[in-house]
């Protein structure tokens, strides 16, 4: 491989919103977007669950949102002393929200050769974590997936630096529940955003921006009423909105400008 070629073509996988408990991430969903998520499944590897709704979008045609959560009633399978994807164990981020309820905390790329990306970002020096094979059962038989997850379970970057998945023969979008929304855009906010940039074409990913500023997220979502929603992430321990309990939307008749 020479030093201009990139080892893999990754394309944005899932939004994560992140909640306190499932209910009320089926809460925010029904009351900020306007629609009921459909049906996801359970995790065994990290004990949480999710509920799914597919996103059409023109530069990620897999693409959907997670809402995830700890399941109470499940048993983490991981190794003694792990910690949940996503930050879920995070203190800051579990008081986070408390407080202000479910909200956009990352986002996950798909590659198609999950070594070579990790690779690629190791010689950048990004340790993105180890490769562990995951799935849960779905009505199809068993959805089987790799995904890097670190053992102290953060997300980088404020979230703003993506998960990596590699799934395996089939992908869930195929199932999941189209409620006509869309993600328009997908830009990513923080301080080393030259890093982020690096790290993204090391992998070759496009279709999201990069500014620099605060570290964070920033997604604009059609919806089937034809208005836009804006969901923001400020990172952790950061207020999401000026309205607790729901991360900054814009719903409004009054379209808020396009993310560049």
């Amino acid at each position: 491989m020479s030093s201009g070629q990139t080892p893999t073509h990754a394309q944005l996988d899932h939004l994560v919103i992140a909640a306190r408990t499932l209910d009320e991430g089926v809460a925010w969903c029904e009351a900020t977007l306007g629609v009921a998520p459909g049906p996801g499944g359970e995790h065994p590897l990290f004990g949480t669950h999710n509920r799914l709704l597919r996103l059409a979008c023109s530069f990620a045609p897999r693409a959907y949102l997670e809402i995830i959560a700890i399941d109470p009633a499940a048993v983490p399978r991981c190794a003694p002393g792990c910690r949940r994807w996503f930050d879920l164990d995070d203190p800051a981020l579990q008081a986070q929200l408390a407080q202000q309820g479910p909200q956009l905390v990352h986002w996950v790329a798909a590659v198609p050769d999950l070594a070579a990306a990790t690779a690629a970002w190791r010689a950048l020096g990004i340790d993105r974590g180890p490769a562990l094979a995951a799935s849960r059962p779905t009505p199809d038989g068993l959805l089987q997936w790799q995904i890097t997850v670190r053992d102290d379970g953060q997300r980088l970057y404020g979230g703003a630096l993506p998960t990596l998945i590699q799934w395996g023969v089939t992908h869930p979008s195929a199932r999941i529940t189209d409620a006509g929304l869309s993600l328009r855009s997908l830009q990513l906010q923080h301080p080393q955003s030259a890093v982020l940039q690096q790290a993204l074409a090391a992998i070759g990913l496009g279709g999201v921006a990069v500014t620099e500023g605060a570290a964070g997220l920033t997604a604009v979502l059609g919806s089937p009423d034809g208005r836009e929603r804006r969901l923001q992430s400020a990172g952790v321990g950061v207020k999401a909105d000026g309205q607790p309990g729901h991360p900054r939307i814009n719903p409004s008749d009054q379209k808020p400008p396009r993310v560049p």
